[in-house]
């Protein structure tokens, strides 16, 4: 800390120094979401991405959201993902916990410097919303408006670290005191399948260490890879410490598996999955797609450290909902977070 009050931020490469928040089950809960309370009680989570809308009706949240709702613990709001504009993270969590649903919301540090980060951290805390992914995000050059400027004031890593000392400390960077503390149950994101696999374990307990009480991955298409990344993590006792949730997600043919693979940064899809793709029937590829994605799941639900999947499908509820039935990852537990206001006429008249 400075003598004037404010802290440091930390350097990425050496967190180690920071008081470790405890992630084990058995201490204490960190927010009471239901998330936690599905993870610390030793059930298999699953979590799913609502594509935020193009829109300014709330309609259009509900709607997919009461599909999701249905078969996941939480649903994550995403935050200008791709770099593309829409409705943003906030206001989707907003309306999902007006609803009596779990959101987990994104917070993307390209967009906003830290002052307005920490106000939204505030702000969501307010609103009931206790689950926060912690995500530098995509460079403005993936999404449809390039000459976006950036901010990047902060990286995952510091936000993670902010957003930690705003929950345990009950301050601001700057050492001004916050009346009443958020409650935070943090989020981060990890890749296991690209390079250099050496040292994404390390990263992973750098992001432990900086406030990290869960985990989302990038897509698994590989299998090995997983197994050889989840051995690294348990020799360093770092599932632990951490929820760690797999991503899947389904691929409706071989084209869409080879744009993925060649456009959308950190997403690696082996060759055989491809090919099986390419080999099928057109009519039966997203059927395939679906199955492949169900066969990951079973087999990523017998790895030891991992707590949940998190299922990415654009546009797709429906079939998400299909592919946590057909996994076998039906009934959730019924724990819904205490609703703040009336649920909206859509979701009753459904």
């Amino acid at each position: 800390m400075h003598k004037n009050g404010q802290f440091d931020l930390p350097d990425v490469n050496r967190l180690s120094h920071l008081p470790q928040a405890p992630t084990d089950p058995t201490q204490p809960i960190r927010a009471n979401s239901r998330l936690e309370r599905v993870l610390r009680s030793g059930r298999f989570a699953v979590t799913a991405e609502l594509n935020a809308p193009d829109s300014a009706d709330p309609e259009d949240v509900y709607k997919n959201a009461l599909v999701l709702a249905e078969v996941c613990d939480a649903i994550n709001a995403t935050d200008g993902s791709g770099a593309n504009c829409h409705m943003s993270s906030l206001a989707c969590c907003a309306l999902l916990t007006r609803a009596g649903y779990e959101p987990v919301l994104q917070i993307s540090c390209r967009d906003r410097n830290r002052i307005a980060i920490q106000g939204d951290i505030l702000g969501a805390a307010a609103l009931g919303i206790k689950n926060v992914m912690c995500l530098t995000g995509d460079d403005v050059t993936a999404g449809d408006q390039p000459e976006a400027k950036r901010v990047f004031d902060f990286d995952c890593m510091h936000l993670l670290h902010t957003a930690r000392i705003m929950r345990d400390r009950g301050v601001f960077l700057s050492g001004r005191a916050i009346t009443t503390k958020p409650r935070l149950f943090l989020g981060a994101a990890a890749n296991p399948f690209v390079p250099p696999f050496d040292w994404r374990p390390q990263r992973l307990a750098k992001k432990i260490e900086a406030g990290a009480d869960f985990i989302q991955t990038q897509y698994c298409f590989d299998m090995p890879r997983l197994h050889q990344y989840m051995q690294r993590v348990r020799d360093l006792g770092l599932h632990e410490k951490v929820f760690i949730l797999v991503g899947v997600g389904p691929l409706r043919s071989e084209k869409v598996a080879e744009f993925m693979r060649t456009k959308v940064p950190g997403v690696w899809i082996p060759d055989p999955v491809v090919e099986r793709l390419a080999q099928t029937p057109q009519k039966q590829k997203a059927e395939v797609g679906k199955q492949i994605c169900i066969e990951l799941i079973q087999q990523i639900r017998q790895i030891e450290g991992v707590h949940g999947v998190h299922i990415m499908a654009y546009r797709q509820e429906k079939t998400v909902a299909e592919i946590v039935q057909r996994a076998g990852l039906l009934p959730r537990a019924r724990v819904r977070a205490e609703t703040r206001a009336p649920i909206p006429s859509a979701l009753v008249e459904s």
